[in-house]
């Protein structure tokens, strides 16, 4: 019969008290007694109790009391609560109230209670609690008196939001590759159909057209000693144009597959390009020798900068790492395996020492000379990222294989802006992808180059004011405190 009957349903507050006792009982030192207190917390939790009791004292004192009986009967329940007792609600050791404790009260029952105590409070029993104030009050006082520790994620500087302002088309295939020449005044871009074509930065005219590769062009770098412009194809060629007569005055051959980027050492006459066959060669840029093969990657090196001290040369690869190298010997000096995705792009900061990768899973940044992970970026654009640039107010620029351009906040990883490219009439829906972007000499100026065949160029919107676009940002939960 007792196996048909309901089991009496316990709420969720009296489990929770009832493992509670069995913990208490099972990990105190001696079997039914407790730890020794600590005198700080005796103290507040003295003080905050005595605080509830006058606060209730005078509560009933200003209401009048209608039954001397039940008055008294309240003293007497206070005088039976010993100040020390330890707050542990338990529903079911509440007794009846014709025995003295009302139904609305707590006890501690005597399995609970210390077996000698210094406050002469041992023979007693119980400690009664009011019901009234309880876990509530306890959290709030627990708040009150724990330190506030304020976020220490910098908060992100206010940048006007881009716009696009211009659109060039000249292009008979996908644009894979920009490069602008230092003196700001053109630009050149390279494409599937190709062709390398030179366009005036001012107002987007066509200037040139330089035939020579026989397929499409995936690096382009413009010499600022010399009056050199270098390209990198699939065709797995490397070559060197002399824009003064305008044709091919070097290749570069050893590659033996296609050619997937391309960079200038900043401060030696020396070319790096990284390509299908996993490796990142190094060339003299005037006997055509190849100076390393920095081998080490096990997949496609699809991204490459130089910077004039070491490490010196940082490649990025499909085989998501991202490996240092010394150009001296030829040898890897680190290897960073943060991300789970190839890092088809890094951009190296102007002005700090410190770079970012992206790839599909994430964007992050890394500290130099040692590659030290600062953070990731705060939002996740979940796309493939082609291309990244910075300029030197600190706006980091990402392109993605969808069409996004989004603008992040450098210093603290917000993203302020995501911009969607609007594909050119006649085009297909898919074909809003973007391969390579750039900015111009000042960084006031953004060009993208599409799928859709079209070089876009982006500035920042001049009416644009704090109170127009008001900066949203939260600080990360998980990083808070750090």
């Amino acid at each position: 019969m007792d196996s048909e009957l309901a089991v009496e349903p316990q709420s969720l507050k009296k489990l929770s008290f009832k493992s509670l006792k069995r913990a208490l009982d099972l990990f105190s030192p001696l079997h039914g007694h407790f730890p020794p207190s600590d005198p700080e917390s005796k103290k507040i939790r003295i003080s905050h109790k005595l605080n509830i009791e006058y606060a209730a004292i005078a509560s009933k004192a200003a209401q009048p009391h209608s039954n001397s009986k039940a008055a008294a009967q309240n003293q007497a329940q206070k005088a039976s609560a010993p100040s020390n007792a330890l707050a542990l609600p338990g529903p079911e050791n509440a007794r009846d109230p014709q025995k003295g404790v009302p139904k609305n009260e707590l006890a501690v029952g005597p399995s609970l209670q210390p077996k000698s105590t210094t406050d002469g409070f041992a023979g007693r029993s119980t400690a009664v609690i009011p019901s009234q104030h309880t876990s509530s009050e306890r959290n709030l006082s627990t708040a009150a008196i724990m330190e506030r520790i304020p976020s220490k994620w910098p908060r992100p500087a206010w940048h006007p939001p881009w716009k696009n302002y211009r659109v060039i088309s000249g292009h008979l295939g996908w644009v894979r590759s920009v490069a602008v020449d230092h003196s700001n005044s053109w630009f050149c871009t390279g494409s599937a159909d190709r062709t390398i074509k030179i366009w005036d930065l001012a107002t987007g005219t066509l200037k040139l057209t330089l035939t020579g590769h026989i397929e499409q062009i995936r690096g382009l770098a413009v010499s600022n000693k010399h009056t050199y412009m270098f390209s990198a194809g699939d065709d797995k060629q490397v070559k060197c144009w002399d824009l003064e007569q305008n044709k091919v005055i070097r290749s570069y051959h050893g590659h033996l597959s296609g050619v997937y980027c391309l960079a200038l050492h900043p401060t030696i006459d020396i070319l790096l390009t990284g390509g299908r066959d996993s490796v990142c060669r190094v060339w003299d840029i005037r006997s055509k020798m190849q100076i390393h093969a920095l081998s080490g990657h096990e997949n496609t090196v699809c991204s490459v900068f130089t910077r004039p001290t070491d490490p010196q040369v940082i490649t990025g690869s499909h085989d998501s790492t991202i490996k240092f190298w010394d150009l001296r010997y030829g040898k890897t000096m680190a290897t960073l395996t943060h991300h789970k995705k190839s890092v088809r792009a890094m951009a190296l900061h102007p002005k700090e020492d410190a770079f970012a990768s992206a790839s599909a899973d994430n964007i992050k940044k890394f500290n130099l000379p040692k590659g030290e992970f600062l953070h990731n970026m705060l939002s996740q654009q979940k796309t493939i990222i082609n291309a990244m640039a910075v300029n030197d107010e600190g706006v980091m620029a990402t392109g993605g294989d969808n069409g996004s351009l989004w603008f992040w906040d450098w210093r603290s990883g917000h993203n302020f802006q995501q911009a969607q490219t609007i594909v050119q009439p006649g085009s297909l829906e898919s074909e809003a992808g973007i391969y390579a972007l750039t900015y111009d000499v000042t960084g006031t100026r953004l060009i993208t180059c599409e799928a859709d065949k079209t070089i876009k160029m982006w500035k920042e919107d001049d009416n644009a004011t704090p109170e127009t676009h008001p900066l949203h940002f939260k600080p990360p939960r998980d990083m808070r405190r750090f």
